[in-house]
């Protein structure tokens, strides 16, 4: 079973997606990828207590807007995509609250671990770009410098949001 919920956060309407064994999704109204790969449309709205992973994303949510420290996620993350959008989105998991990492550290980090092709700069902000579970999975974290492809992130109002929000 699918449950979605509204969460009114200080930035705006986020769009929480669970089914029973984790999260799917989290989307800001006017996010680029709203919904992702979901019809949310035909996802009935819940009440947060109907489902523990709900409950347990509102909570995370609420210390992330308080800026009180959070090391780890208590509950499951599920994001759909391919396995290369897996490693990269594990890897912004590890960027800390309020720091920032350029793309060019990314591409090190990741080629590391890669034994098919390393990615290049343009395929990690494709993986980036295509992140179902914003904030939770910082993507807001990661800057591109404006002479690299893909300058839409640098650029990127929600991601220029949430650092502001970091940082203030």
């Amino acid at each position: 079973m699918l449950y979605k919920y509204s969460y009114q956060s200080e930035l705006g309407k986020i769009t929480l997606l669970a089914n029973d064994h984790g999260l799917l999704g989290t989307w800001f109204e006017k996010q680029a990828n709203y919904g992702g790969r979901f019809d949310l449309d035909n996802v009935q709205s819940v009440t947060h207590h109907q489902s523990t992973i709900i409950d347990q994303a509102i909570k995370w949510l609420d210390a992330y807007f308080k800026k009180q420290p959070f090391e780890t996620v208590d509950f499951q993350l599920m994001p759909q995509g391919t396995a290369f959008q897996q490693d990269v989105w594990s890897e912004l998991q590890k960027i800390p609250f309020g720091e920032m990492i350029t793309i060019d550290q990314l591409v090190e980090r990741i080629k590391a671990r890669q034994t098919k092709g390393q990615g290049t700069a343009n395929e990690m902000i494709g993986a980036i770009n295509s992140n179902p579970i914003a904030i939770i999975i910082p993507s807001h974290r990661v800057l591109v410098s404006s002479n690299q492809a893909g300058d839409q992130l640098a650029a990127n109002h929600l991601g220029q949001v949430l650092r502001e929000f970091e940082r203030s």
